[in-house]
């Protein structure tokens, strides 16, 4: 199926809140992209920068792309003793970079900064991440639609087998029995 691919490389963060009191600042991000959503690994670095390098891959169907306008990540500081606690979020728009990256056939855009905007709508820190948008790609992913149709495919298999195997003793089990019952009366 034809589609689009956006990778985003998300290399560090420096400048941000600082939340934590003991110990070193460990944050992940929640990378949203239209309904797909992906969680970066914990980073690791010092107060002043912290580090993923990590890449994510979203595979886009030609219906999304119309609807698709902006790339969400929210910075998350993990707390021991809670779910994690806000730190800021960074909206990148895409709809440019997906009607430059139809034209050109491909964009690539190096790693830069983006500010991080607080709840209270102020910036404080940057973070930098890379984004590769490659239009008409062939796409690999399985939809939720697909798996269903698969898992049914699996399941009537599995019915056709039990239900063979079920068949299959119960012949067994009445033949052994009227072999008993003939013997029976043999010697009776």
């Amino acid at each position: 199926m034809k589609g689009a691919i956006l990778e985003i490389l998300l290399v560090s963060a420096e400048g941000i809140d600082y939340t934590n009191i003991i110990g070193k600042q460990t944050c992940h991000v929640i990378v949203e992209c239209g309904t797909q959503m992906c969680r970066s690994k914990t980073s690791s670095g010092n107060q002043d920068k912290i580090y993923w390098n990590e890449k994510f891959t979203f595979e886009l169907l030609p219906s999304e792309l119309q609807t698709l306008s902006h790339l969400k990540l929210k910075i998350v500081d993990e707390e021991y003793f809670t779910h994690g606690e806000f730190v800021g979020e960074t909206l990148i728009f895409l709809k440019g970079i997906i009607v430059e990256g139809k034209y050109k056939g491909l964009i690539e855009l190096n790693p830069a900064p983006f500010n991080v905007v607080l709840e209270d709508d102020t910036y404080k820190g940057q973070i930098t991440i890379g984004l590769k948008f490659i239009p008409n790609a062939v796409l690999q992913m399985k939809r939720k639609e697909d798996v269903e149709e698969e898992n049914d495919l699996g399941k009537s298999i599995c019915k056709t087998i039990i239900s063979f195997w079920q068949m299959h003793w119960w012949r067994i089990f009445f033949s052994c029995k009227n072999r008993n019952s003939k013997n029976k009366d043999k010697f009776n």
